[in-house]
């Protein structure tokens, strides 16, 4: 266990990492996230106001529909990366990252002017189960008169499971398929152990507890960004890969002018991933070389269960940037080599 965003957070159950890993790719991992942070955004400006503060564009949403955005700097690098949930065109709940939960609400609430909006941090109030996994609609269907096959993702819907009422969202931060129960705070153990009861836990193709750790490296794998690694205030959402969620043609929001400028003039650096070529792992933080010059860090480094590689991610100079480019790592004084390949590392097979 450890301190994490001020929560006790398990690292690993008794598995352990691998296990918890390659169970999720191949079954299911169970993961308690209740540490994200929820807020309620309510009102007849409720969306264009999120609009302003966000980098997607909350205007295309759905009732039902969830969308990944930004909360951006007037110079285009990132508060806090964090979901959009469309309940209704006067309602939207966002959800944030633990560790920068307060750092968003003070964001939000300076930003409001003449908004007819009412804001409330509701993160005390919420669970999060998140069950993921190619066998993850299986097992929580069994708990549940709501058709999860029909919830598209990045959609949700409310429903009850084991009759607590939640809001069921085909979400998550593994790169598998799964679902994000959201429910009562005082609702989490029942829903933990319900699901992990649905899903077996105990026998060899049955469900897994799961930590933090692998909870990092199966993101690491499917290539998504971590907030304080891959993104923060010092990096922008072009240079992370993240035009796709950058929508500089919606009207106006915060930091708009200065990654309208920076597409135009062209970044000058990259998130790149890479594959260690030589013996060792690249861990989070190591110097990246090029021609012997450093270039960066490693903002994520790990070794990757599934795919059986030492991979990571890093900023490197976009000339560089290319697949196939060769960089190495100083791991711990001895340069380690690593060809840049193309993100993701992994992507699921499509059902």
């Amino acid at each position: 266990m450890v301190e994490f965003g001020g929560w006790d957070m398990p690292v690993q159950y008794p598995a352990g990492t691998m296990t918890e890993h390659l169970r999720t790719r191949t079954h299911a991992g169970l993961f308690d996230v209740s540490h994200m942070g929820e807020i309620d955004v309510r009102g007849p400006d409720a969306i264009p106001f999120v609009n302003r503060l966000t980098s997607n564009d909350a205007t295309k949403l759905i009732d039902g529909q969830a969308q990944y955005s930004a909360l951006t700097t007037p110079e285009g690098t990132v508060i806090d990366d964090l979901l959009v949930y469309r309940c209704a065109a006067d309602r939207l709940l966002l959800v944030v990252n633990a560790g920068t939960t307060e750092k968003d609400w003070d964001w939000i609430t300076s930003h409001r002017s003449d908004d007819n909006v009412e804001l409330s941090n509701v993160s005390a109030e919420y669970c999060q189960i998140a069950l993921q996994g190619p066998d993850a609609l299986s097992i929580l269907q069994k708990l549940t008169a709501v058709p999860l096959a029909g919830i598209k993702y990045y959609h949700f819907t409310e429903g009850e499971v084991d009759d607590v009422r939640s809001i069921v969202s085909r979400t998550g931060y593994t790169g598998e398929d799964g679902f994000e129960v959201y429910a009562d705070a005082d609702k989490a153990e029942e829903l933990w152990n319900k699901i992990l009861d649905a899903g077996n836990f105990g026998t060899e193709d049955g469900v897994l507890p799961c930590g933090l750790a692998a909870r990092n490296t199966l993101r690491l794998e499917a290539g998504m960004c971590l907030y304080g690694h891959e993104i923060d205030e010092t990096t922008t959402l072009l240079e992370a890969n993240l035009g796709w969620i950058t929508k500089l043609d919606k009207g106006d929001f915060i930091g708009r002018e200065r990654l309208a400028k920076q597409k135009e003039e062209g970044i000058r650096r990259r998130l790149i991933g890479f594959e260690v070529t030589d013996r060792g792992i690249a861990r989070d933080g190591q110097d990246v070389l090029i021609d012997g010059q450093r270039v960066g860090r490693v903002t994520s480094g790990s070794p990757a269960p599934f795919l059986k590689k030492n991979i990571g991610m890093a900023y490197v100079p976009v000339e560089s940037a290319g697949a196939g480019g060769a960089i190495e790592i100083d791991v711990r004084g001895r340069r380690v080599g690593a060809e840049i390949v193309p993100l993701p590392f992994y992507k699921r097979p499509k059902t």
